[in-house]
């Protein structure tokens, strides 16, 4: 079965795996943090520091951007069966993974509609699908 034959993943099924991510992003977030803390003594951290909000802005979209061009999962996404494809089922460039991560940023931003917008599309894609031109797929379940 190609991937353009896979039918799009539900709101709940990709929350699941956002929340997945959340912990595993959180866990990468520190690690970048602890990384940062000695070349600056502490005042990385100070909040509103734009340099350092920009740098874990980054290092989050390192994160998402290789996942979803190595292979199309995050290992949230993996562990519920989705993965991150184009229109026509081939993987994601780096510019769509960017598109992606930059408008889901405003999905969540506009209290969460861009996700919600889900639940009324026909074709249940969000507006960071939409406007990337990826879609989020439900692949079949191993025998």
């Amino acid at each position: 079965m190609s991937p353009s034959d896979l039918p799009n993943a539900s709101l709940l099924r990709r929350l699941a795996a956002i929340l997945y991510d959340g912990l595993l992003l959180m866990a990468v977030l520190f690690i970048a943090s602890a990384v940062v803390l000695p070349l600056t003594g502490g005042e990385a951290v100070r909040a509103g520091n734009p340099l350092f909000t920009s740098y874990l802005f980054l290092v989050a979209f390192i994160f998402f951007a290789w996942f979803w061009i190595h292979g199309g999962q995050t290992l949230g996404m993996r562990a519920w069966r989705l993965r991150v494809v184009r229109y026509d089922g081939g993987p994601i460039s780096l510019w769509q993974a960017l598109l992606r991560y930059l408008v889901a940023y405003v999905s969540w931003g506009a209290l969460g509609a861009g996700f919600l917008w889900s639940l009324v599309d026909p074709e249940k894609l969000t507006w960071h699908d939409r406007y990337s031109q990826t879609r989020l797929i439900v692949l079949p379940k191993s025998s």
